[in-house]
């Protein structure tokens, strides 16, 4: 089990690596070795998630979800399998936990008293400024 926060755990048995070969630093040998790790996250079978917190996960994730509702990170930062293999599962430690905390309800506000004053005498400033730029007699919708 790996533990995310104290009330949430997921099971290693859900994650599943595969390897890649990456890009970046490492001359020859990025074209041998596979030291990318692509971790993949099956969010419609894990049972460990509460279903608020899957669908705020799903939100978060945005495309690294893919139709099957898998969630996929990869980490090729480091020439070091199990170093991208850290990376990635705490780049999913993260994610959770961003995903764990609820936001926060909007209150709905009113614009003070004297907020609305000043908007409105703001405005017949700007008016009165204008209207004295008229030539005398001329109308306003002409």
């Amino acid at each position: 089990m790996i533990k995310i926060s104290e009330t949430v755990f997921i099971d290693e048995k859900d994650l599943v690596y595969q390897f890649c070969r990456s890009g970046g630093p490492g001359g020859q040998n990025v074209n041998k070795v596979e030291t990318g790790v692509e971790l993949r996250f099956d969010l419609s079978t894990d049972s460990s998630l509460e279903p608020e917190l899957k669908s705020r996960l799903i939100k978060i994730a945005g495309k690294k979800i893919n139709s099957e509702g898998i969630l996929i990170l990869t980490a090729q930062e480091t020439r070091y399998q199990e170093k991208n293999r850290e990376s990635a599962l705490k780049k999913l430690t993260e994610l959770i936990l961003k995903a764990s905390l609820k936001p926060k309800k909007r209150k709905k506000t009113r614009p003070t008293r004297s907020s609305q004053e000043k908007r409105l005498s703001g405005k017949k400033k700007e008016s009165s400024k204008k209207i004295t730029r008229k030539k005398p007699g001329e109308t306003r919708y002409e």
